[in-house]
């Protein structure tokens, strides 16, 4: 049974892991057992971004800032209808909102989504021990009552399957094609519409976060966007003037199945081609690269990025636990972009081809926006083609 701690009041919530590692807390969100993949996000911003965000499908949340909830949330900042987090890990309870967008606590918006989660974890522990091990299965049960059956949590996260070989783009990605006209969020604007388009991109959705869609509408591109599994021809029935590979969750080399012999077909296209985060790692994979899963991934919204070519740095927001091997780069494939992190591969372009792609995430939501130049030079790519 789970212990009682003097500071929260018996525990109502505890977060297994595979080892047998436990954390007891109390209970936040919605009431349940869930298990997925623990990893830890060190942003200190953008909480309701990063839990809508596709691309954490699978996966509980803990969260390394202890102050979550203090803008509380509102109908704007989403970037998934669906929150596709198994959960999420709190080091304090929830912060009273405090923030003029404010429309909903923080803790109400977890139980209206069904989300389940833990605060009163010490985070630090958590976050030291995934950096030494890696990351881990884990279970979450979130029960008001106490009653929580520990031996069944830890069955249950060492039964919950490995990322690794697990196909989850086709979970998240949309059901049909669709337009997307929205644009980028202004300061007592909101956001706006996009009502004049210069360009046609067709954006293959693989787990993509609605603000990579504005960032593209708000560079005056008339964005289609289709699922995962849509072929070549298909995509290119459309006429788009460029294509886009979006984010998303799970294994590339799973995923890659369907996706790979599409984007072959599209480099062969002579179409520009701009990839992001798992479009990033599924193109490396049809150029002849290869993928592996990473100890503990990169989640935050301070990851410095070199330029190989310019020698600046960019400080990057970041979602993935698997990575591009830069040694696995064919001939004709140059790598663009590195981590001053830990010098894994964070960029590549074809040589002789309108294509190219980074690991990370130039639409930032959360994070910074010092990549956001990259849509301008997807857009210029297809310009010149004109």
């Amino acid at each position: 049974m789970p212990q009682s701690d003097p500071a929260l009041g018996p525990a109502t919530a505890v977060l297994a892991l595979a080892d047998g590692t436990v954390f007891r807390g109390h209970g936040i969100g919605a009431e349940g057992a869930v298990a997925g993949e623990v990893c830890f996000n060190t942003a200190i911003t953008g909480y309701q971004e990063i839990l809508t965000d596709p691309s954490y499908a699978g996966q509980i949340i803990a969260f390394t800032f202890p102050h979550i909830g203090n803008v509380g949330t509102n109908e704007d900042d989403i970037e998934a209808t669906t929150p596709a987090a198994r959960g999420l890990v709190l080091r304090a309870d929830i912060t009273d909102p405090s923030n003029y967008r404010a429309r909903q606590h923080l803790d109400d918006w977890l139980s209206q989504q069904g989300l389940s989660g833990i605060a009163g974890v010490d985070t630090r522990r958590l976050t030291r021990h995934l950096r030494q091990h890696g990351a881990q299965n884990g279970a979450l049960c979130h029960a008001r009552d106490g009653q929580i059956d520990l031996r069944a949590l830890r069955r249950q996260a060492a039964a919950w399957p490995s990322l690794e070989g697990m196909d989850l783009a086709k979970e998240v990605s949309c059901a049909q094609s669709y337009q997307w006209e929205q644009t980028a969020w202004r300061f007592e604007q909101g956001y706006g519409v996009q009502t004049a388009p210069r360009r046609h991109v067709v954006a293959v959705d693989y787990g993509a976060k609605r603000n990579i869609l504005r960032s593209l509408a708000a560079a005056d591109c008339r964005v289609t966007v289709v699922p995962a599994t849509t072929g070549a021809a298909e995509i290119l029935d459309h006429k788009p003037d460029g294509v886009f590979l979006s984010n998303g969750p799970g294994d590339p080399a799973a995923t890659g199945q369907y996706a790979i012999p599409t984007i072959q077909a599209l480099v062969q296209s002579g179409l520009p081609l701009f990839g992001i985060c798992l479009g990033h790692q599924i193109l490396a994979l049809a150029l002849g690269a290869t993928t592996r899963k990473m100890l503990f991934g990169h989640r935050g919204a301070n990851h410095p990025v070199k330029d190989l070519a310019t020698g600046k740095v960019e400080i990057t927001s970041q979602n993935h636990g698997f990575e591009v091997l830069a040694d696995s780069l064919p001939a004709g494939v140059r790598a663009t972009h590195v981590s001053l992190f830990d010098g894994t591969l964070e960029g590549l372009t074809v040589e002789g081809k309108p294509v190219f792609s980074v690991q990370y995430h130039p639409e930032a939501s959360p994070g910074p926006q010092d990549a956001s130049h990259l849509f301008e030079r997807f857009v210029a790519l297809i310009d010149g083609r004109a």
